[in-house]
């Protein structure tokens, strides 16, 4: 049977589609699939070649961890491979019940809900709080998912200048009416590797009677004595926060989840859309997450490892001359500026055998292209020591 590509007739969608991929090339923004056939960790076969890997978001190593393979395969033993329904319908089934409990108890919160991807969480829970009335300020460095969200819902959407609270608090200030106001930032921009100046936004949003959202995607698992994230790290209690965490970052598995009051909880189970017409994730993949929350608890070491990489990298990188921002987070951002040139140093480090991604628009601003260092507990000093020699061949010798 032929397929249609092989059709001689020329479809009138053909020329948009090449010209698009032709603008993306010449701009040095297209993106291409590469094949890793190895299992996550900080070396990992890409196109059948082994590279060392400074990209995964995988922080504390867990998704490879013995505990969360055997949670997996015990669960899907018993439970078989997939929940069989949303979870309005059949889907519900008790490892949801004990998760949420876990994420609750994890966050310090009264409630949790998890949803399939930390996208989905983003879109049901910000997108079901605010219609046409209502006014929501959005960082300007915030996740897609967020805003994306902004769009759907449909509301006035104000963009604040990235971390500027007294921009947030005039708004507030502003206001015609008293209606619904939702502020919404990431706890740790992603990439940028900065914190959200939390202490300040609770302060201003407690004043104005508006609610605050903190997406803590990459947070969750890292930052804090228990490791619950950009709150604990602040040491602030999360009444009348709503936090938003994912169990694909550090938690080395799959979904997300809200941790707020049992009354926006139970709102969004019912408001939701992305939580009520979503298939329930599998019983494997439940089981996992719930270990990982166990894993952070018990396990301190994996994060105080985590730490001490990340404090010999920024002094290492310190020592190329390149500025590196005095933040917590094991995220590094290299600015390069061109996304040319941030490709071409990208293909130079593959050369050398490690692999950094080039990060470019629409991911980060125009201008603001870079290579986005990430650390996993899971590398080695010696590692670091190979990306910084890598580094510094490039920036003395213009390589």
């Amino acid at each position: 049977m032929k397929s249609v590509h092989d059709s001689p007739l020329h479809h009138p969608w053909d020329d948009f589609i090449v010209s698009s991929l032709h603008d993306l090339e010449a701009k040095g923004l297209r993106r291409r699939l590469k094949s890793v056939t190895t299992p996550v960790s900080t070396r990992c076969l890409i196109e059948g070649r082994e590279l060392l890997l400074f990209c995964t978001n995988d922080y504390l190593g867990l998704a490879n961890h013995p505990r969360m393979k055997r949670a997996a395969a015990e669960a899907a033993q018993k439970w078989g491979t997939g929940s069989g329904a949303s979870r309005l319908i059949s889907g519900n089934i008790s490892l949801y019940v004990a998760l949420e409990k876990e994420c609750a108890s994890f966050k310090e919160t009264e409630s949790a809900v998890v949803f399939s991807s930390g996208y989905a969480t983003n879109m049901g829970v910000i997108s079901s709080l605010l219609g046409a009335d209502g006014l929501i300020l959005s960082d300007r460095l915030n996740h897609a998912s967020i805003v994306d969200a902004c769009r759907l819902s449909k509301a006035r959407v104000v963009v604040y200048p990235h971390g500027d609270v007294a921009a947030v608090e005039a708004t507030l200030r502003s206001r015609d009416n008293k209606g619904k106001a939702l502020v919404v930032t990431d706890g740790v921009f992603s990439m940028d590797g900065d914190l959200a100046p939390l202490p300040d936004l609770v302060k201003v949003c407690a004043e104005a009677d508006a609610l605050l959202l903190v997406d803590d995607a990459h947070g969750t698992g890292v930052l804090g004595p228990k490791g619950g994230g950009s709150l604990d790290h602040f040491g602030l209690r999360p009444k009348g926060i709503i936090q938003v965490g994912t169990f694909s970052k550090a938690l080395g598995s799959l979904g997300g989840f809200v941790a707020a009051t049992s009354l926006i909880t139970e709102y969004l189970v019912n408001r939701a859309r992305s939580l009520i017409y979503s298939t329930a994730l599998p019983p494997a993949i439940l089981a996992a997450n719930r270990e990982a929350l166990c894993i952070v608890r018990e396990d301190t070491s994996l994060r105080f490892r985590l730490r001490r990489l990340t404090h010999y990298l920024k002094k290492q990188m310190a020592s190329l001359g390149l500025a590196i921002p005095d933040q917590p987070t094991p995220i590094f951002p290299v600015i390069i500026g061109n996304a040319q040139e941030t490709v071409r140093i990208s293909n130079s480090l593959i050369e050398k055998g490690i692999f950094v991604p080039p990060i470019r628009p629409p991911t980060v601003p125009e201008g603001q292209s870079r290579l986005r260092i990430s650390l996993s507990a899971l590398h080695q000093e010696q590692d670091i020591d190979r990306l910084v020699q890598a580094l510094g061949d490039h920036f003395r010798r213009g390589a």
